[in-house]
């Protein structure tokens, strides 16, 4: 008959193995399909000023299977934006755009603009998840292109965004205009951040806004404090998947760049040379198919509500 310490140990472990397969259940069976909505209130308008529902949407990580994603996502169309920022990693796989087109067309003719990720470029190739855990990931030069032409055609001829990367630009939403600027992903050093500020002088020179954005995929401290410098009035970013593995009373583990875990995902300030921004860091509507998980951070839009400062 096994001793009493024996019995304790063995009990002891029953009870780690039921708890990590209760939450390997969880997080990859239910938690990441309960997709949520995120509202923020953010005081950056002029005193007087009509607000502006801005819809922010990262990391879809879209595969054609995936109609579940699919239709919430088409759903959010209900809330009415007036405008929608898309930070990236939109497609999850080679036929990712078929899957993109039944959740995106809904929000055909609101204005939005978009940044790449990587995942825009490449489809996602399998790895050890574990890896996630040590450190920013890695570039795969040997992954498999992906029609990025196709997709950005798809963004600006189809649903009339504007491509944001490395790039500035102007449009109209909720009666005011407004002024966006961007980078490719600099995760994968893509971002050309020497180009903005031309870029920005010259498009003031032509006409006044009333708001600046400031849009990347990965939030880099270098992205996010250039941004802050150049005068945008709220940064929008993804690629953190909010950690995509939480732990409750804690947070993120993990941010897959070098933003402070704290501000892995949601609504915080972003401080540099004396200003403080809003930055809004989307936890993303999916994931790898190769990392078929999420635990405590659940797939999330944001809807942000933009107000008169008071």
């Amino acid at each position: 008959m096994p001793s009493a310490a024996t019995r304790t140990a063995l009990t002891v472990l029953g009870t780690v193995g039921a708890v990590g397969a209760g939450a390997a259940i969880w997080g990859i069976g239910i938690e990441r399909y309960l997709f949520t909505v995120r509202f923020h209130d953010v005081p950056v308008l002029p005193a007087g000023s009509a607000p502006i529902r801005v819809l922010h949407l990262s990391d879809a990580h879209m595969a054609p299977w995936q109609r579940r994603k699919q239709k919430w996502i088409a759903a959010l169309a209900e809330l009415q934006p007036d405008l929608v920022v898309n930070t990236g990693d939109n497609m999850g796989h080679a036929d990712g755009l078929r899957g993109l087109r039944s959740a995106f067309d809904p929000l055909r003719g609101i204005p939005g603009v978009f940044v790449h990720g990587s995942n825009d470029h490449a489809a996602p190739s399998p790895r050890n998840p574990m890896k996630y855990f040590t450190g920013p990931s890695k570039v795969k030069h040997t992954a498999e292109p992906l029609d990025t032409q196709a997709l950005d055609d798809y963004f600006t001829d189809e649903l009339g965004w504007l491509d944001l990367n490395n790039q500035v630009g102007t449009m109209d939403a909720a009666g005011r205009r407004i002024a966006a600027f961007g980078v490719s992903d600099a995760h994968r050093e893509w971002d050309k951040l020497d180009v903005l500020p031309g870029l920005l002088t010259e498009l003031r020179s032509q006409e006044s806004a009333d708001l600046t954005l400031g849009v990347t995929h990965a939030p880099y401290r270098r992205v996010l404090d250039d941004f802050v410098d150049l005068g945008a009035d709220a940064l929008f970013a993804g690629h953190t998947h909010g950690g995509q593995v939480r732990i409750p009373g804690f947070g993120a583990l993990v941010a897959n760049c070098d933003i402070p875990l704290r501000q892995a995902r949601g609504l915080s300030v972003w401080a540099n040379g004396g200003r403080t921004v809003p930055l809004n860091v989307s936890a993303g509507l999916g994931h790898s198919i190769y990392a078929p998980v999420r635990f405590a951070c659940r797939p999330e839009a944001s809807l942000l509500t933009l107000l008169p400062q008071a």
